[in-house]
């Protein structure tokens, strides 16, 4: 219900503006923009969830490897505890718990393409127990903010992106991206648990939490021992090592157990072919509500207003102009993406708000975007409260990145 109206919403806002450019600026091309950019947003929610055909395929062929091979059980005994925790609806040793644990891991080493086609295989996984077919189950919502709010150890991505526009030393913003991230995941996990009431003081999870808390000191530590120019060569080095070892990893265990492995990649990539074509309309759905909102100019009236009721309440506006980035996240990752660059490349990557940008760039996921793309390839309709912890965290991560763009930079 809450997608429908913030689906309506944009769409509306987008006509009134539109409207009060035509009547009093005179603006004679507005609506042929806002037209033009529904066609141009339905085109590029085709193209990627045409793009993601073939890394759907690729992923589901290699998860059902390591179905078959028996992964489901490892992770079963490793994090089965936690999980049982945080999701009491699914049972001891459910076919979702490896994919979870597969999809989370894939996001904290920024790979998106991985990560993708393993959560929405998670999310029909968990889809087959959910006893309303329509509407969110807990343990879906709670899989789903985990995703939003975007736990990343190693953000390569955007220190590529640094890089080729000229950044000094790329890897800069590393450390307070993973601060920034860490609060955005601690906060949707204590929102989704207030709705859930799922005991976060149980020592079980405290015991988990600590140790992922011990793990990003550890990594924190480890990079700030090395010299800058080498922290983006060895994070592209062990984020591509590791996603190549679970490739083997999931070969050897099928092998292990005398599982047909090419037949077993074929049967899993036969869904992602399927589930790519699912997603569609509510890719375009959502990206096309995007377009118009951008387009009609509500997105820049929006940063004008804050940056004049920042600059009224005597705070520092010098972040200003990386709130575009920071407004577009939860919306669109390419747009946010798109907004990043043009910071950078206006500003500097070096400069102030070029790494502001750059670290809210990484400090959450897009909530909006995983919505529409996760619940619609199994038909959710009522997302209940996703979207609500989904953006207290996309806000927390957000605050988190431009006071650590403070603490680091200014």
């Amino acid at each position: 219900m809450a997608l429908n109206y913030i689906w309506i919403f944009f769409f509306l806002c987008a006509f009134v503006v539109a409207l009060v450019k035509l009547i009093f600026f005179g603006d004679m091309q507005i609506f042929s923009e806002l037209v033009a950019s529904t066609f141009d947003m339905a085109k590029t929610g085709f193209e990627i969830s045409l793009g993601l055909t073939g890394v759907l395929t690729l992923w589901l062929g290699l998860m059902k490897i390591g179905e078959r091979g028996g992964i489901v059980n490892i992770f079963s005994r490793l994090i089965g505890p936690f999980f049982q925790k945080l999701f009491p609806e699914l049972p001891k040793g459910h076919p979702a718990t490896g994919s979870i644990m597969m999809n989370i891991a894939a996001n904290m080493l920024g790979l998106d393409n991985a990560a993708t086609p393993i959560g929405l295989k998670a999310m029909k996984e968990m889809q087959a127990s959910n006893p309303s077919k329509d509407t969110a189950s807990n343990a879906q919502i709670m899989f789903l903010v985990l995703n939003t709010s975007g736990l990343t150890l190693i953000p390569i991505s955007i220190m590529v992106y640094r890089a080729q526009l000229g950044a000094v030393n790329p890897s800069d913003i590393f450390i307070p991206i993973l601060l920034a991230t860490f609060f955005s995941t601690i906060a949707g996990l204590i929102a989704v648990s207030i709705y859930q009431k799922i005991n976060l003081l149980n020592k079980v999870v405290l015991a988990y939490l600590g140790g992922l808390t011990a793990l990003i000191a550890g990594i924190i530590w480890y990079f700030s021992t090395l010299e800058k120019e080498q922290i983006t060569e060895i994070s592209s080095l062990v984020s591509n090592l590791m996603l190549f070892s679970i490739i083997v990893g999931f070969i050897l265990l099928g092998m292990r157990k005398k599982v047909n492995i090419y037949e077993s990649f074929i049967d899993g990539a036969k869904e992602g072919f399927s589930v790519a074509i699912k997603i569609i309309p509510y890719l375009i759905a959502i990206l096309v509500a995007i377009g118009v909102f951008r387009t009609s100019g509500a997105m820049d009236y929006l940063v004008d207003g804050m940056a004049w009721g920042f600059s009224a309440m005597g705070f520092d506006t010098d972040f200003i102009q990386a709130l575009p980035t920071a407004l577009m996240k939860p919306l669109s990752g390419s747009g946010a993406r798109g907004m990043m660059v043009e910071t950078m490349t206006n500003f500097g990557a070096d400069s102030f708000v070029g790494r502001v940008a750059s670290t809210v760039q990484g400090a959450t996921d897009t909530t909006f975007y995983i919505i529409a793309v996760y619940f619609g390839s199994v038909g959710i309709k009522k997302t209940r409260y996703a979207i609500t912890c989904g953006l207290i965290a996309d806000f927390v991560g957000i605050i988190a990145a431009i006071t650590m763009a403070y603490i680091f930079f200014h």
